[in-house]
């Protein structure tokens, strides 16, 4: 018997009990990694990725931007704060409505919640859903091999036999609206050791995978604005996270969200003021509809603001290239620079892949981090690098110059996470207000009371610099 992972693979697999435990990690270059099941039994498979937040892992778990991928929280203790879903938005803390990834390693589970906000606890939340997870770990080990080899396939294997009393772990019902269910029990026996590689290995890769309709709204809908309305807003939702619209929404804001299928003729209907490319998941190389459509919007001039994948998708419609990064920024406690003021802001990640961008303003193309801040030519004019990771001097922001666009790379609604960049909002705002004015500064910045100027960003060692020598151009 199996239980069917939320976004993973299940398969039901028969073999000898190994010298593991109540559950293995098992990596695609072979590396095992024991530990104790929680949360539903059974197999799943994703790609190995850890987030580096303190908190927030409600929102790591059901941010559809983590589809297919089991994530390591390098957090030493998680599920103090329980779940948190109550009826209104202010005493709910999922992004979406369902847990999105394919599974979630810990090194110490909560025995018990400690959040008077709690509906309830972790554990049971992810037996309901039918979501795999595995603790006591070494979370700090995997971490560290993870940063050295890069990201990698993975298969979370548990064995109900190993429960006291050999009771199954969930009874997953579908009630989420979203998770793809299964039988309820777990696996009898763990497979061998051999057996588990060779799975892991025959699972999906994340490079090419087309992944924003799997987790899209299927139909459209509105967040409406909060007080008087003053712009209209097409959302193209590749996985939106929840806080987006909402943000939006307390600007002034009619939020139609439409599905990733949506064309320029459903935008159109609208009468919109601005269009906004969502986070999500997936190789944006496979992203060609939404690349047109983008191509389609410049070409218009109605102002554009992208946010991760959206970020991406605007530089392929640019003529920029994409490359995944070898592990990838997963987290909310990155530093990233605005490349026009030098202000530093603490932001929220998660993304495996990024935009390969001009250096100095040449034809080559090269991930930037201490090339000048100097436009470099597109099909729509000029554009520049906006910002750039202090970490590894990734492209976090693109800049258009000349037609009224911008893009971010992480998540500026700050759910969860810092909430540094939340001016980004305002300044799509104003790119409504005044698009003939380009950007209208929406990259440009304000300087702010203590904004720190600084050296243009260098890789901060060379494990960190493999982001940019692994990656693979597209």
């Amino acid at each position: 018997m199996t239980v069917t992972s939320t976004a993973a693979t299940s398969i039901a697999v028969t073999a000898g009990q190994g010298p593991f435990g109540s559950a293995v990690l098992v990596l695609e270059d072979g590396r095992i990694y024991p530990g104790r099941a929680f949360g539903a039994r059974g197999i799943a498979f994703g790609e190995a990725v850890f987030a580096t937040g303190m908190t927030g892992y409600q929102e790591t778990l059901t941010d559809p931007s983590y589809r297919r991928q089991v994530v390591v929280a390098t957090a030493p203790q998680i599920g103090n704060t329980g779940w948190v879903a109550g009826l209104d938005r202010s005493a709910n803390d999922n992004e979406s409505g369902r847990i999105q990834v394919a599974g979630f390693v810990v090194r110490d589970l909560s025995p018990r919640p400690s959040n008077w906000r709690a509906t309830g606890s972790l554990e049971s939340e992810m037996q309901r859903q039918g979501v795999v997870g595995i603790s006591e770990a070494d979370t700090r080990g995997l971490t560290r091999h993870l940063r050295s080899a890069g990201v990698m396939r993975c298969g979370i294997f548990s064995a109900a036999s190993a429960l006291p009393g050999g009771s199954p772990g969930g009874s997953p019902d579908g009630s989420d609206g979203g998770s793809s269910g299964g039988a309820p029990g777990g696996l009898d026996e763990l497979p061998d050791r051999d057996s588990m590689v060779r799975l892991v290995r025959e699972s999906p890769q994340m490079l090419g995978a087309d992944l924003a309709g799997e987790v899209s709204t299927p139909s459209a809908y509105l967040v409406p604005a909060v007080g008087e309305k003053r712009y209209t807003v097409a959302a193209l939702d590749l996985g939106l996270k929840a806080n987006t619209p909402h943000m939006l929404a307390a600007r002034g804001i009619d939020c139609h969200v439409l599905p990733a299928s949506a064309s320029m003729g459903d935008i159109e209907a609208l009468g919109v003021d601005g269009v906004f490319l969502s986070n999500g998941p997936g190789d944006p190389a496979t992203a060609d509809t939404q690349v047109a459509l983008t191509e389609e919007v410049l070409r218009r001039r109605i102002p554009f603001f992208g946010i991760c994948f959206g970020n991406q998708i605007l530089g392929r419609a640019l003529g920029l290239g994409t490359y995944k990064l070898a592990f990838g920024h997963r987290g909310i406690n990155q530093p990233v620079r605005e490349e026009a003021t030098g202000r530093v802001l603490v932001t929220a990640h998660n993304h495996g892949f990024a935009v390969r961008a001009p250096l100095g303003g040449g034809s080559g193309t090269a991930p930037v981090g201490s090339g000048p801040y100097t436009p470099f030519d597109t099909p729509f004019g000029r554009a520049r690098i906006a910002f750039t990771c202090l970490n590894d001097g990734v492209v976090e922001g693109l800049e258009c110059l000349d037609v009224p666009a911008f893009s971010v790379q992480f998540h500026p609604e700050a759910a969860a996470g810092p909430h540094d960049a939340g001016y980004l909002f305002d300044r799509f705002v104003a790119l409504m207000a005044d698009p003939g004015s380009a950007s209208s500064g929406a990259q440009r910045g304000d300087s702010a009371p203590g904004a720190q100027r600084g050296d243009s960003a260098q890789p901060a060692n060379n494990v960190i610099a493999a982001n940019h020598s692994e990656g693979t151009a597209r």
